[in-house]
């Protein structure tokens, strides 16, 4: 199985206008536009935390059509205050884990493919990451302006953790409560999510 590398943070909310007046407070710094997923019915608020990283704020797109499938990030069962739902890695070659389907998708000059679970929820109760491949184009933090946010570390529990391939110190596996956790040093401070 090829390799698991971080890329971003997804931050789970009911209404997209009151999750980025809430992270936004919490990060201190305003997101960058981000857009609409028209074959999820969703839409986000980006933002960069280093070279290939970001943080993603999404909710369910009310303007959207539901698409045939359960959502991305179980957002169809979403409720409750924003928080933590999942994260992403890059995956080349990308391999879709059992019970997911690998889906393309386009935006301006974005192009990737990801894994897309078939309940819309991944393994693990959702602490398996999804898989990205950017098809060796550009990046969404590429075009972002860098405010200082990095990753310091994202801690996972499970009574049955995944066994990911993945070799960054910053991504911690245990046997727990499920739990995922993110640590992110900003110039305000630690922010914990």
């Amino acid at each position: 199985m090829a390799g698991l590398e971080f890329d971003h943070l997804v931050v789970g909310c009911t209404d997209l206008g009151a999750g980025e007046v809430w992270l936004s407070g919490l990060l201190g710094t305003a997101p960058e536009p981000g857009g609409r997923h028209g074959f999820m019915g969703t839409h986000n608020r980006l933002w960069r935390m280093g070279v290939r990283e970001y943080i993603e704020l999404i909710a369910i797109d009310p303007e959207a059509e539901a698409p045939p499938y359960p959502r991305w990030f179980g957002l169809d069962r979403f409720n409750g205050a924003p928080r933590l739902v999942a994260w992403v890695c890059r995956m080349q070659p990308l391999k879709a884990p059992e019970h997911s389907r690998i889906m393309e998708a386009a935006r301006g000059d974005l192009r990737w493919r990801i894994s897309i679970p078939e309940s819309g929820v991944s393994g693990s109760d959702g602490l398996d990451p999804l898989r990205i491949d950017w098809a060796g184009g550009p990046h969404p933090a590429d075009a972002m302006p860098d405010h200082g946010f990095r990753l310091l570390g994202l801690d996972l529990s499970h009574p049955k953790p995944p066994k990911l391939q993945i070799a960054d110190p910053r991504v911690k596996i245990k046997t727990g409560d499920i739990g995922l956790r993110a640590h992110i040093s900003t110039p305000h401070g630690k922010v914990t999510l």
